[in-house]
């Protein structure tokens, strides 16, 4: 087997920005682990498995993607499955501090485990699951934003942390 990689997130909800991230990382890596982060103190607007079932569903196109779940750190989870890289994306420039900082602890917690900053298309630097779950929340059209599956699902969302 090649290089696996993970890409980790809440995905909450998945956006046709992560795929377009997803779809870069598989030109590079040959294996890319989409990691959806299991946050005990948190709670999703999605529960954890619709989060899973949806990016099943958006992913399904891409064979060298595998979707999973985990909690914890999530350097262990990569040395877990086999990964020796972390992929994270980069929109815009307020992006960087942050994950320039969690790139750093990783690092430090595991030194063979390495970051990958991807940037996604320009139509997607914008797009966040936050900013997609406000505009669905109030009734605006979430459409070539995320995948079909991902907008029908927004349609029975109220926008105060309950989705179905």
């Amino acid at each position: 087997m090649g290089v696996r990689a993970v890409y980790p997130g809440s995905f909450d909800p998945v956006t046709n920005g992560h795929l377009d991230l997803m779809k870069r990382a598989c030109v590079i890596f040959d294996e890319v682990v989409v990691a959806v982060l299991r946050n005990p103190g948190k709670e999703g607007a999605f529960p954890l498995s619709q989060r899973v079932d949806l990016l099943h569903e958006a992913t399904r196109e891409l064979p060298k993607v595998r979707v999973d779940a985990f909690a914890g750190l999530l350097v262990d989870y990569a040395s877990q499955v086999g990964a020796r890289v972390i992929v994270r994306g980069l929109r815009a420039v307020s992006d960087f501090e942050y994950e320039f900082q969690m790139a750093l602890m990783n690092r430090r917690l595991s030194a063979e485990i390495e970051t990958v900053y991807l940037m996604p298309a320009e139509q997607y630097t914008y797009l966040s699951s936050r900013l997609v779950r406000e505009v669905a929340s109030l009734g605006g059209c979430v459409d070539g934003l995320v995948p079909a599956c991902v907008a029908q699902a927004l349609k029975k969302f109220d926008g105060k942390g309950d989705a179905p």
